[in-house]
């Protein structure tokens, strides 16, 4: 009875021991494969991510308040010119031979308001447009005048009423550096319409 008892424990704990074996082979091939499923999973997420960015790269992804536009579409137009890098000159102030030219600023505003206003009757619907047109001929003018080198700032307004009898003030005040800044203004008018231009150049240390 008691060799017998001894082969029934010897044979269970056998049992126990290849049963306990399977198991941990079984929990091993379970935790490999959830591995491997976790690192699919990461790697799908890594694709996405990879694709969404190339997406923003190739077009013009909207933003709150604006949009946002990528030159990749450029890319092939050509080879790439490295940016310009200036450096800081800590000049504060301009030369005299880089002050803002007040006289030639005027004599811009008066000849575009001749060639463009003379015999031109004054019209609400029109005005804006013909303000707007005005105002960036003599920036531009002004601007070439100026030069590319030029470190001022260059603000231009126009104003445009009708000829009614009426009367007209026009001023203006800024905070600025008066030893630098300056303006230059015209006014224009014939039987229809009034005119007044003005250049602000401010110094851009």
């Amino acid at each position: 009875m008691l060799t017998s008892r001894k082969s029934s424990l010897a044979m269970s704990r056998k049992a126990s021991i290849v049963s306990g074996s399977d198991e941990g082979r079984r929990m091993s091939r379970l935790m490999s494969f959830a591995e491997q499923r976790d690192e699919k999973r990461w790697q799908d997420a890594i694709n996405r991510v990879s694709l969404n960015l190339r997406s923003v790269r190739k077009g013009s992804t909207s933003t709150r308040g604006g949009s946002f536009h990528s030159d990749s579409d450029d890319i092939n137009d050509g080879p790439k010119h490295p940016s310009v890098l200036y450096e800081n000159t800590f000049q504060l102030e301009p030369k005299e031979t880089q002050r803002f030219p007040t006289k030639k600023a005027e004599d811009v505003i008066k000849g575009i308001f001749n060639s463009n206003l003379r015999d031109k009757k004054y019209s609400s619907d029109g005005g804006k447009n013909l303000t707007t047109h005005l105002t960036e001929l003599i920036r531009t003018q002004v601007k070439q005048e100026l030069g590319r080198q030029s470190r001022f700032k260059i603000v231009v307004l126009v104003m445009v009423g009708s000829m009614e009898g009426q009367g007209f003030r026009c001023a203006s005040r800024c905070l600025w550096y008066p030893q630098f800044d300056r303006y230059a203004t015209y006014n224009y008018y014939n039987e229809h319409l009034f005119a007044v231009g003005t250049v602000y150049g401010v110094y851009y240390e």
